[in-house]
């Protein structure tokens, strides 16, 4: 064990050790300090998530946590030895202020979404698939896309399970209602809410009902024709079958009020102002913290007031939830230096990133591609202040971003689109997806890998749907 923490303290200080200026109090900004290649423990953990279950994967789901952690600490050693009490305080508040509160809102939802049962007679066929999907999407911008995808997936999931070719239907689920339906409203995805608190009024977001209307038209189109062109390959023998006649109906359905208590408690935090509480040196605002209070009495409730028969029915388990928290904690981790480095702009070593970003288009693909990779909530933050720095220098930010909004409209317009809708390019793009795909997989559906998924169906679906997007709202 000594000789691995060596190794990793070792490994850790050949990234940072080299640009080390950091010297006590009064330390410059560690955006500008940071060597690039500290990002590459990043670089690390997703190559990991991408490469390990495809080319190990009974080595992958037995150690995952320890690989996680092997980043983690690979990044976190040597760069709270090297940089001190500022590096310190970046990884505190990292976890008080992004990390716990994330899991806290998607454990919530999760917990909540399988208490509720959908029972009745559902068939997997195209129009069946598609009128999930499509009520999902609609769902997805007033409960959040966690709070969609989890509601849904699992009759989606048993309305197919005897279909042979069921692991587009998922994927396509993943596009739709776990990202594209969640951008009419701040309470749909992270980003947005992030936007909110910061001065985007509330219903700005719902100007994007073209651009979603747009994106979920071609995509849920998509799947329409390629769904019923895999229907035709099924047996007759599935096609034909019925569940039975057994009424659609709802069990667990008083876990709407729970539901109902996540968002008030949401949009609470976001309108009341009550001040703000020091945690070990890191601001937090009261109303978040009684927010975050009020989500683990919401978590209870359910857990408590939902019959064990219901859950048992849903096939819930706790090792979906499990796995998202401790690869997201390994993210949350290693994605310090990469974003410390993009607020930092153009005084920072991803300097060529932010210059490179000019126009609304630009904007939309670089906000997008960064999404897909790293957190979509802090990516939208850094290229909101980009942006802002860039047209509005000195205003105070919520003055800026009126102005914004009402002299160059399409610059918001295209960070926010793009947070959203490129959530949808990798599995770890954003938080349901992954959720999605670890409950499909335990009921036994045979998703593609991290890059299958990619070549599959990012990159022949979605990246040309975002090029048409492109023209029609960005040229």
């Amino acid at each position: 064990m000594g000789r691995v923490a060596t190794f990793v303290v070792g490994v850790g200080l050949f990234f940072l050790l080299p640009d080390v200026t950091w010297a006590g109090e009064g330390a410059a900004d560690l955006g500008t300090a940071l060597p690039a290649w500290s990002g590459l423990p990043f670089a690390g953990i997703l190559l990991s998530i991408a490469l390990f279950p495809l080319l190990a994967p009974h080595f992958w789901h037995r150690h995952y946590p320890k690989v996680a952690a092997f980043w983690a600490l690979i990044l976190l050693v040597p760069f709270v030895s090297t940089y001190g009490s500022p590096a310190v305080h970046e990884v505190l508040h990292m976890a008080i202020v992004d990390y716990i509160p994330f899991i806290i809102l998607i454990g919530t939802l999760f917990t909540i979404g399988g208490g509720i049962y959908v029972r009745g007679s559902l068939r997997g066929s195209p129009a069946v698939n598609a009128a999930i999907m499509l009520v999902g999407t609609v769902l997805a911008s007033w409960i959040g896309t966690t709070g969609a995808a989890m509601l849904l997936i699992r009759p989606l999931l048993r309305a197919n399970k005897h279909r042979r070719y069921r692991a587009h239907t998922v994927v396509f689920f993943i596009f739709l209602v776990a990202n594209i339906g969640g951008c009419l409203t701040p309470l749909g995805d992270p980003p947005l809410f992030l936007g909110f608190l910061h001065g985007v009024p509330f219903f700005w977001t719902l100007t994007l009902w073209k651009e979603m209307l747009l994106m979920a038209a071609i995509v849920l189109g998509t799947y329409i024709a390629l769904d019923r062109f895999l229907w035709s390959r099924e047996t007759p023998q599935v096609r034909e079958k019925h569940m039975g006649e057994e009424k659609l109906r709802i069990e667990g359905w008083h876990n709407f009020f729970f539901l109902a208590g996540v968002l008030a408690a949401v949009i609470a935090s976001g309108v009341l102002h009550l001040g703000e509480v020091n945690i070990l040196g890191v601001h937090q605002h009261l109303q978040n913290l009684l927010r975050d209070a009020f989500l683990l009495v919401m978590f209870a409730g359910s857990w408590l007031t939902t019959p064990q028969r219901v859950r048992q029915e849903n096939e819930f388990s706790w090792e979906p939830i499990r796995e998202v928290a401790i690869l997201f904690a390994g993210i949350f981790a290693t994605i310090i230096p990469p974003l410390a480095m993009l607020r930092a702009g153009e005084q920072g070593a991803l300097a060529f990133i932010i210059k490179a970003v000019q126009t609304p288009a630009h904007f939309f693909w670089a906000t997008g591609l960064l999404s897909s990779f790293l957190d979509n909530a802090p990516t939208y933050l850094t290229f909101l202040s980009t942006a802002l720095g860039r047209l509005y220098p000195g205003v105070p930010e919520r003055q800026a971003i009126l102005q914004l909004i009402s002299e160059n409209h399409a610059y918001l317009q295209a960070i926010a689109t793009g947070a959203v809708f490129m959530g949808a390019n990798t599995y770890i793009g954003n938080a349901p997806n992954f959720m999605v795909k670890s409950i499909a997989e335990e009921q036994g559906v045979p998703m593609p890998s991290f890059f299958g998924y990619i070549f599959k169906y990012t990159l022949p679906i979605l990246i040309p749907t975002f090029v048409v997007a492109t023209f029609v709202f960005f040229a």
